[in-house]
């Protein structure tokens, strides 16, 4: 069930939002009815990072050996294409 709260909660309920993260579920906070930011745990928040950081770091050591460079539009137009086209990224 997806757990929303005001951001109030935050300060007033800590431990009870404490509690809901790390069983694995974030929480909506809100303000004046709007959503404002999630609260997760950290292991939650590494789990849905990890895979992004460590192709980051691919990419990384393929820019240094590779000097090629494309431009915006270039990447995205490529990108379009192969979408397009159907041709596997």
């Amino acid at each position: 069930m997806i757990n929303i709260r005001p951001v109030s909660d935050l300060r007033n309920k800590f431990p009870e939002i404490e509690n809901v993260v790390r069983e694995g579920e974030p929480v909506y906070l809100t303000k004046n009815g709007y959503g404002v930011m999630v609260v997760m745990s950290l292991e939650k928040y590494a789990e849905l990072t990890d895979d992004v950081e460590i192709k980051l770091d691919e990419a990384d050591k393929a820019a240094a050996i590779d000097k090629t460079r494309y431009t915006h539009d270039e990447t995205f137009s490529r990108l379009r294409e192969r979408i397009n086209g159907g041709e596997a990224l």
